[in-house]
């Protein structure tokens, strides 16, 4: 059987024409590489309307007073990704300026793994989409607040180690780690988070990982039981990867709350409870992505608490953890089950990074610790996955998570920031410092969607939409009206992109 899957695609990759009066749609597609059997345009998105034509201006409207535009949209993820949609459109210059989508569906041959149709474009892709025909003013630099992909310098503590270990390249890397490194993170996590001398057993409880996207992602793969009709529950907003990896485990996610009339919380009496019975895997991300918000003691022992009763896994996000503010230390799982008298740590597992915490986001290290019995299973799905990290990169992380100094340095970097920018924008929107973590999530008074292209339009500054890290539930998306800004460029960069988006705010 066939697997098909609706996208949608921009017009002309969503440049601003006129209005439309006809549409010449012309596909074209790369059989040879996929196999794919039928593509087609099955519905024009637009305000009215409009019938495809053969090759020819549309009805009424003389050759000379139409412009003629040879597009093409790179469409699909994953089993689509090579897919490149070719269209021809017409178009009458009016005044008027419409957007208008196209949406294709391509039936791809059953050999493939049908979940792979279920991944949704990442949100940069849509960003880029947005932001195509836009004309920002040249004199202006561009500033990018879209990704969070820290700018910092990179700590010379965990460069020298990757300069002076290169001839370790010869040899093969161990998935557990070597000891020194798994040594080095159990101290580090009993020091970080106050647990008890040994609490950390360094054999059984850590794995180090290739960064926590691809171990949040792999974890998925290890603990669900796609046999049942297993459900993933991920907070909304999210980390796309969480989506993913529900689907490719062969899950189906299940999208909780945390909305602003919720001070950004999730609300997790509010479940109900034969959704918890279908749970297997939960995650969670504190410091949120993108709203900052900080999960209590009191919520994570009370999620112990339901992971007990119903028996599901907590994959505890935790990466932003050591960019906070005022001395005020998020809170970690692996405390919260300690001091709830659960120091075996059941069904709790954390994710931490060296990409936020030290600024090495190239070198892809973090790990995975937690309950040694789930650890157990990890790590045999990871000898078979091959993702050893690299000898000179443990080396480089043990230095890393044996060293505090650069990290309270990166956090006065952003305090700075924070406060700087917070000040000029206060007065003009919603504005907020987060409980932890680089991200402003502001609120905004028009479509968020709008708010970011009108911006980089008029000011060249880039933010991310919300409701592209967000879905859509019971007809609300929490992510709408609500741009993510990340704080990761330059002092001055963040200074001077404040007062931008302070201009065009005020401009609305």
């Amino acid at each position: 059987m066939a697997v098909t899957t609706t996208v949608t695609g921009p017009a002309c990759n969503r440049v601003r024409v006129g209005q439309l009066k006809q549409v010449n749609l012309a596909i074209a597609h790369l059989q040879p590489r996929t196999g794919i059997t039928q593509i087609g345009a099955t519905e024009v998105l637009s305000q009215s309307q409009h019938t495809a034509v053969e090759s020819q201006s549309p009805p009424g409207i003389r050759n000379d007073e139409t412009d003629m535009v040879d597009g093409g949209d790179d469409i699909g993820q994953g089993l689509f990704s090579c897919l490149k949609v070719h269209f021809r459109l017409y178009y009458a210059p009016l005044e008027a300026q419409t957007l208008h989508e196209y949406r294709y569906t391509i039936t791809a041959p059953a050999t493939m793994n049908p979940d792979l149709s279920k991944l949704q474009p990442y949100p940069f892709e849509k960003l880029a989409a947005l932001k195509a025909g836009c004309n920002p003013p040249q004199d202006l630099a561009h500033i990018a607040l879209s990704i969070g992909e820290p700018k910092h310098p990179s700590p010379e503590v965990a460069l020298k180690p990757l300069r002076e270990c290169l001839a370790l390249t010869n040899d093969y890397p161990l998935t557990k780690g070597v000891p020194e490194l798994r040594k080095a993170i159990a101290n580090w996590l009993q020091n970080r988070f106050s647990l008890p001398a040994g609490a950390i057993n360094m054999e059984t409880q850590v794995i180090p990982v290739n960064g926590t996207r691809e171990a949040l992602f792999a974890f998925a793969q290890a603990v669900v039981n796609r046999s049942d009709e297993a459900l993933v529950l991920m907070p909304n907003p999210f980390y796309q990867i969480y989506e993913g990896a529900a689907f490719l485990a062969g899950a189906t996610p299940y999208f909780y709350g945390t909305t602003r009339q919720n001070n950004y919380q999730p609300d997790f009496d509010a479940i109900p409870e034969d959704v918890w019975q279908r749970c297997q895997l939960i995650y969670v991300c504190t410091p949120g992505n993108p709203t900052g918000a900080v999960l209590s003691e009191a919520e994570l022992v009370k999620l112990i608490e339901k992971s007990l009763q119903y028996d599901f896994v907590i994959a505890s996000d935790e990466c932003y953890s050591e960019i906070y503010f005022d001395g005020i230390k998020p809170t970690g799982l692996l405390q919260a089950a300690v001091n709830s008298g659960h120091p075996d740590f059941k069904n709790c597992v954390v994710f931490h990074s060296l990409s936020k915490r030290s600024n090495l986001p190239g070198m892809r290290s973090g790990f995975v610790a937690g309950d040694a019995e789930i650890m157990k299973a990890f790590l045999l799905y990871r000898t078979y996955h091959g993702c050893a990290m690299p000898p000179v990169h443990q080396m480089a992380s043990i230095a890393a998570w044996n060293d505090e100094q650069h990290v309270a340095e990166n956090r006065r970097l952003y305090q700075q920031k924070f406060d700087a920018v917070l000040a000029i924008l206060s007065p003009v929107c919603e504005a907020q410092k987060p409980d932890a973590g680089f991200y402003i999530w502001l609120h905004t008074h028009i479509d968020d969607t709008d708010f970011a292209r009108r911006l980089f339009d008029q000011k060249n500054v880039t933010v991310l939409p919300g409701s592209y890290l967000s879905r859509t539930v019971d007809g609300q998306n929490p992510g709408n009206h609500h741009v993510r800004m990340a704080l990761v460029a330059p002092y001055d960069e963040c200074i001077d992109a404040a007062h931008r988006i302070k201009q065009f705010i005020e401009t609305l």
